[in-house]
């Protein structure tokens, strides 16, 4: 006999489990993060350690007989995994426990439906929940069938069940159709982008590294920023001015987290391909996190799984000002920008990333000096239109000597509207191959 569901109460017990296995390990600190995250309430922590988690119910009989304890002394009505469980194993964990229990993935999925804000979010919140919940269709409520047999009810019939199954299928496919309208929007956009030659910067990184914060500071925007897990779920694009490059498209993205569940990836592909498609991306660092560089894997994993890590990358290490630590930047043998070290939250250090943006993003840009005649007083006022013109000094016989700098772009755009060759003006070595200017 199955019981009713009661409603999902605030209080919780969490159950964490070490394995051997490093691969299958969770993080118990950051467990306790993402369900204050959700706005539950922790009772208490039911901690273990297994070689392999039990078929039938994840903890084994034991675990399971301390938990209907701890639920009743502090009057729990929800029990929370910091693991994966299959669909058979939370059947039987709550027909033993008689509540609710939700694993890691769903807790993920209930964080994301709070914060979905945007239509698209939202969208994809409910794509990645009906997905999760098509494996959970089960006997788990009391309305069980239509087709119950006995005198004129014999004959074809649908179970409860499979109308949920059917309805589920239908949903899903409608969300579906509609995120594709949203995928082809956005591929839209980023083609009208990509033929006004504006670059985009995509920031990523773990979960509460600081990128919403750093965002703010840089474009002056007001994204919802707080010290938790997913404070920001949808993306934010805002344009900014960068030096030597002129407006770029900056784009702020939903945080990462340890074993972010498959299912959300790729619900949210069309958000996450701004970064698979960015110029280049800005992966924001926690510097005073102790598992920075446990976090740093994981955000290189899913950037992996959905095909942007090829795209340029310039290294953000976040949160200095609890290191004591000062702002800086550290380049490779060749001179360019690698890691930026800054204080979003306090400012310190906002001109270096700007000044490594600059120079990431302006590969393209030459440096040279040309030697004009008074007769082309167009291309010197073409020149100083551009912002190009670093140093000018006029020459007996009236000829003009001018330092310039600018995106090559710009130099062969402003040739072909004038009607002029790019050759005859640049130095030969500047012919062939665009330099990097450090």
């Amino acid at each position: 006999m199955f019981f009713e569901r009661p409603d999902a109460g605030e209080t919780a017990v969490l159950v964490h489990v070490d394995f051997q296995d490093e691969r299958e390990r969770e993080d118990p600190g950051e467990f306790l993060e993402l369900v204050r995250s959700a706005g539950a309430e922790p009772a208490m922590l039911l901690s273990g350690s297994r070689h392999r988690p039990d078929s039938r119910t994840f903890i084994g009989s034991g675990k399971v007989e301390e938990l209907r304890e701890a639920l009743q002394v502090h009057g729990a009505e929800l029990v929370i995994f910091n693991h994966g469980l299959s669909p058979s194993q939370e059947r039987n964990l709550e027909r033993e426990l008689k509540c609710r229990v939700l694993d890691r993935t769903g807790l993920i999925l209930d964080i994301f439906a709070q914060r979905a804000r945007t239509h698209e979010g939202k969208l994809q919140v409910e794509l990645a929940q009906l997905e999760y919940m098509s494996t959970r269709l089960v006997r788990g409520w009391t309305h069980l069938e239509r087709q119950k047999g006995g005198i004129g009810l014999r004959g074809p019939g649908e179970t409860q069940l499979e109308t949920d199954r059917r309805l589920l299928r239908a949903r899903i496919k409608a969300i579906h159709k509609r995120l594709d309208k949203v995928r082809s929007q956005r591929s839209q956009n980023r083609r009208a982008r990509a033929r006004a030659e504006i670059p985009s910067v995509s920031l990523v990184g773990y979960t509460n590294a600081g990128k919403s914060t750093l965002f703010n500071a840089l474009t002056s925007a007001k994204v919802y920023a707080a010290d938790q897990l997913f404070a920001t779920l949808d993306p934010t694009l805002r344009r900014l001015e960068i030096g030597d490059v002129g407006p770029v498209v900056l784009a702020d993205t939903v945080g990462f987290i340890r074993h972010l569940p498959h299912k959300l990836v790729e619900a949210f592909q069309a958000t996450l391909q701004e970064a698979a498609e960015a110029s280049l991306l800005v992966h924001v660092i926690d510097a005073a996190d102790p598992d920075r560089e446990l976090n740093v894997a994981q955000v290189e994993g899913v950037l992996d799984e959905i095909g942007a890590l090829d795209v340029p990358m310039l290294k953000v290490m976040n949160k200095i000002d609890l290191l004591d630590s000062a702002p800086r930047i550290e380049r490779d043998g060749q001179g360019r920008p690698e890691v930026v070290w800054l204080s979003a939250r306090e400012g310190r250090g906002l001109e270096l990333l700007e000044q490594a943006l600059s120079e990431c993003l302006a590969e393209d840009v030459i440096a040279f000096g040309m030697l004009l005649s008074p007769q082309q007083g167009r291309l010197r006022a073409g020149l100083h239109e551009l912002g190009a013109v670093r140093e000018e000094r006029y020459e007996e016989g009236g000829q003009v000597h001018l330092e310039v700098r600018l995106p090559r772009r710009d130099f062969l755009q402003l040739m072909a509207r004038l009607g002029e060759r790019a050759e005859d003006y640049l130095p030969p070595e500047l012919h062939e191959r665009p330099v990097w200017d450090a």
